[in-house]
């Protein structure tokens, strides 16, 4: 009798275990609503419209950068820099979200380049450039065109009077990381080849800058920028 019960109680708690394995999942259970690439306020919050005007500036205490070498510290830092782009397409995660970059900006210069002696303006010709986000890298790429490049020119005073250095970025396109712990961009060493200009103008030229925080400019309250 003893062995019959035991038995009766191993079938029962199989029979049990078994109607739980296969009960349909409780609304509980359901999984959560898709969010979108772009999202204001919070990860998998509102998703950003199409049309909105997001803006960034360097973040604070940080520069600009454009050195001569690839992690140099010969070049030019820029104390302001922001952008400003506008959404073009923001489908559900994981996917590619689409911008229109509409405005760069660089002010407050200084340059330690032997010969030069003053930044007189730095600015980003062609514009508006294609610029995606990627969801599931974060992965944030400006493109160019073949008639409208990415193109920096760099007017700087020397001992000789000003001269004009115009570069372009390799292979057209610069290449940045969205970061959700700060609702920021940066870019590393992202390299430009000089295009045009006298000898006085290096050779080359590579970006770095972190624009944080990324802010929704037309939604209320001016919400942060996540990626999702």
């Amino acid at each position: 009798m003893r062995a019959y019960r035991s038995m009766f109680v191993i079938s029962a708690l199989t029979a049990l275990s078994v109607g739980l394995i296969g009960a349909p999942a409780s609304a509980d259970d359901d999984p959560l609503p898709a969010s979108n690439v772009l999202t204001a306020g919070s990860a998998g919050g509102t998703a950003v419209a199409v049309g909105d005007v997001l803006n960034a500036a360097v973040a604070t205490g940080t520069t600009a950068d454009f050195a001569t070498t690839s992690g140099g510290t010969t070049g030019i830092k820029c104390a302001q820099s922001a952008f400003t782009a506008t959404v073009v397409d923001n489908p559900v995660a994981p996917g590619v979200a689409t911008e229109s970059a509409t405005a760069h900006t660089f002010a407050s210069c200084t340059a330690n380049i032997l010969g030069v002696t003053r930044v007189n303006s730095v600015t980003v010709n062609n514009l508006p450039f294609t610029t995606t986000v990627e969801s599931i890298t974060g992965t944030v790429t400006v493109s160019g065109t073949d008639a409208a490049p990415i193109q920096t020119t760099l007017n700087l005073g020397t001992i000789l009077g000003s001269v004009t250095c115009v570069y372009r970025a390799n292979g057209n396109a610069i290449t940045g990381v969205s970061a959700n712990d700060d609702n920021s961009i940066a870019f590393a060493n992202q390299a430009f080849a000089k295009s045009s200009g006298p000898v006085t103008c290096p050779a080359n030229g590579y970006f770095t800058a972190r624009y944080a925080p990324v802010l929704d400019t037309t939604a209320e309250g001016t919400p942060a920028v996540y990626t999702n």
